[in-house]
């Protein structure tokens, strides 16, 4: 995830997707598919942390924290540094961010359309 949009990127004129683009896609999407790991790219979300600093925000167990971040890293949405004797890790690039915005807004569109359809059908058969 570079963000690069151009020749080579997957994706064709129209919106098409080359076999390629769509498996390695649904592998990045496998990665996000886990409510743990959508909750440790929220802690990310503001800037590299250390695991200490993510299982303080994320309130999970070291070694459930550590088994999530590499599969992040192993699917290339996290990058991960070495401070000292600790790692940083960080969103692999503004591309992971922004994936999640659009995500999360998408969700909270659903949620919002599903409670008006929810209402207009409690209108509907109270008339």
């Amino acid at each position: 995830m570079t963000g690069s949009h151009g020749p080579g990127s997957g994706a064709g004129s129209g919106g098409s997707l080359s076999r390629e683009a769509a498996e390695r896609l649904a592998d990045t999407m496998f990665a996000l598919a886990a409510p743990s790991r959508l909750l440790i790219l929220a802690a990310l979300r503001d800037g590299s942390r250390t695991v200490s600093e993510i299982i303080a925000v994320v309130g999970m167990e070291q070694s459930a924290v550590s088994h999530q971040l590499r599969v992040l890293r192993d699917h290339g949405v996290v990058s991960v540094e070495r401070r000292g004797r600790e790692r940083l890790y960080g969103l692999r690039d503004e591309d992971v961010g922004a994936l999640l915005d659009h995500a999360l807004r998408h969700v909270l569109e659903l949620d919002g359309a599903g409670r008006n359809a929810v209402r207009r059908s409690r209108l509907d058969s109270a008339g």
